[in-house]
């Protein structure tokens, strides 16, 4: 067999192998892989790699260290998911570099962590001010986890008592000119109720780059010619004005009767559509 074609055989193995291997490893980013499993894991392409181009190595060795090395790098994980012990040694422990607002010296020597690398740590996490921190801790795989004081932390919905609307993930119905029918039948529509919502916005199925239905129903997309302007979702605003008009109607009856049973009705009917506008008002902002 000519050698380029053993190279190009090798190779064409070896990518299938790498792809297969890669599966194989739990899905995280390669920021918060270990040392340890960066290493293996290149070790393992290096092997590949090698045994590609490297004609005089047979293929029995290479597999032998493929399967020493991903089977140690399985053999790992599934250690580091039972023992917490060994989750330690692999991964290290969190080691805090700052408490109750004070910066430990000695924690930041042994982890050789200069007070430059640690204020650029700190803007990584949109904090520019030593002041406002309440703890970090650098993790093992050296990102640094900070919590802001009390004070400087940004207000939630919760501690000002004020309603919000629910949170769910929008569905993507198009993609690339094509309706995805799975997303599409989760959220309860069809085809044709999604052409008619296309329509009013005067686009069709091929020009949209990118479709999504919100939490509410609603249609955004994203055409293929940017140049298009694309109307932006009124179903929830004219929910809100429909609202409002209907109370502002309400009230504008009960000044102009005169009487006295009616004028009260109008009333207690207005008040209660402002309470139902205050409810819905979170939700269609």
């Amino acid at each position: 067999m000519p050698g380029w074609i053993e190279v190009a055989f090798r190779s064409m193995i070896g990518l299938i192998l790498l792809v297969g291997i890669s599966r194989l490893f739990v899905r995280k980013p390669l920021g918060e892989a270990s040392p340890l499993e960066f290493g293996m894991v290149a070790t393992i392409a290096i092997v590949l790699a090698l045994g590609s181009v490297q004609l005089a190595i047979p293929p029995a060795f290479l597999f032998i260290a493929l399967l020493i090395w991903a089977g140690g790098a399985l053999l790992i994980g599934l250690l580091t998911m039972k023992s917490k012990a060994f989750r330690s040694i692999i991964y290290g422990k969190g080691i805090p570099l700052m408490k109750d607002g004070k910066i430990l010296e000695d924690n930041m020597k042994k982890q050789h962590i200069s007070a430059d690398e640690l204020l650029r740590k700190l803007r990584s996490k949109q904090v520019f001010q030593v002041a406002d921190v309440e703890f970090a801790v650098l993790e093992g795989n050296g990102e640094l986890n900070v919590l802001v004081k009390k004070d400087k932390q940004p207000l939630t919905a919760k501690e000002v008592n004020k309603q919000v609307a629910p949170i769910k993930e929008p569905e993507t119905v198009i993609i690339d000119g094509k309706i995805l029918d799975e997303p599409l039948a989760t959220r309860g529509f069809s085809r044709e109720w999604l052409e008619l919502e296309l329509e009013k916005m005067n686009a069709i199925v091929e020009n949209v780059f990118l479709a999504q239905i919100d939490e509410y129903g609603q249609v955004t997309i994203d055409l293929f010619d940017d140049v298009i302007q694309v109307p932006k979702p009124s179903e929830l605003p004219l929910l809100e004005a429909g609202l409002k008009k209907v109370q502002a109607d309400l009230s504008l009856y009960a000044l102009d009767t005169d009487n006295s049973q009616a004028k009260q009705i109008y009333s207690w009917c207005a008040q209660q559509m402002d309470e139902v506008h205050q409810r819905v008002s979170p939700f269609v902002k």
